[in-house]
């Protein structure tokens, strides 16, 4: 197993001394691992998996291609919506994976992963398109993960689940970075919750316009799972924009809502609003207020 970041100090400390790794079962050592900070550096993989900010795969995808020989599965484990097409880029549609994980992460210090996983399957995936090459790495992956402790189900059609993450991240995540709240919190004040679900009912009038499934009651009936598993959680994107002041993942949540919701002549107004509320803080984080300044 080869992990690849370019957060040296992680990678240091898992080649060193394993990764410490916290969920709410306990604690455990991984150890075994190949770490290094540039996929450049990796021989020809049978499977690369991208699990990096999906604004940050262009970048990172130059280093990326040094690994991935004629056979190479590439498989999208990130958030938000059009991942896959994003890889078209750069390997054909039959070589593409994408898919998307339930897990709450939080890396308190280098080596040390804190998991939070949602009852249930925690990681889904399918192919972009199918074939040999991508039976064959889903039941591998899918083999890995459940072996590992992660429910995985490699899916023959993953969108319905895609856009349900999305759609569901899209609100309590958002809506907890403009309220500055963890999840729990924006979920029980009353207009809080009332945004994350103007957001998530765009997003499910959205989805069916684009040919999926009704979603609304696959959300509506997940939204208690989420309260008790990531209620006390500050989720990716507002740990990007309060903890890290950095570009946050908009463009592929709510954003992607939106511009779907432009192809398909279905109004998104919440999205659109909060859109542009993260786009002009992420692009303001040095002349904000700051009491300690002021």
């Amino acid at each position: 197993m080869y992990l690849v970041d370019r957060y040296k100090a992680h990678m240091d400390k898992i080649s060193q001394d394993g990764m410490t790794f916290i969920t709410p079962d306990g604690e455990c050592r991984l150890t075994g691992f190949f770490t290094c900070e540039r996929a450049c550096e990796l021989p020809v993989m049978d499977i690369v998996i991208l699990m990096v900010k999906a604004t940050q795969t262009d970048d990172v995808m130059e280093s990326v291609m040094s690994c991935v020989g004629p056979e190479t599965v590439l498989v999208s484990l990130q958030n938000g919506l059009g991942n896959d097409e994003a890889l078209m880029k750069y390997v054909p549609a039959d070589r593409i994976m994408y898919g998307s994980g339930v897990i709450g992460t939080e890396l308190p210090a280098p080596g040390v992963c804190v998991s939070k996983p949602e009852a249930g399957i925690q990681m889904f995936f399918g192919a972009s398109v199918k074939s040999a090459a991508t039976d064959a790495a889903g039941k591998y992956m899918e083999e890995c993960f459940n072996a590992g402790g992660c429910n995985a189900s490699f899916e023959d059609d993953v969108r319905p689940y895609i856009w349900k993450k999305a759609i569901m991240n899209s609100g309590y995540n958002t809506v907890s970075t403009v309220l500055r709240l963890k999840v729990g919190e924006a979920m029980a004040d009353e207009h809080g919750r009332g945004l994350i679900t103007a957001v998530w009912k765009e997003g499910c009038a959205v989805a069916r316009a684009a040919g999926i499934i009704d979603l609304w009651p696959l959300i509506e009936a997940d939204t208690q799972n989420l309260i008790d598993n990531l209620g006390d959680y500050y989720p990716s994107m507002a740990q990007d924009s309060l903890i890290h002041q950095r570009q946050t993942e908009i463009s592929v949540l709510n954003g992607a809502i939106v511009r779907y919701g432009e192809r398909f002549g279905v109004p998104t107004p919440v999205n659109f609003a909060l859109t542009e509320i993260i786009l002009a803080i992420q692009g303001n984080y040095g002349r904000q207020y700051n009491k300690v300044k002021a």
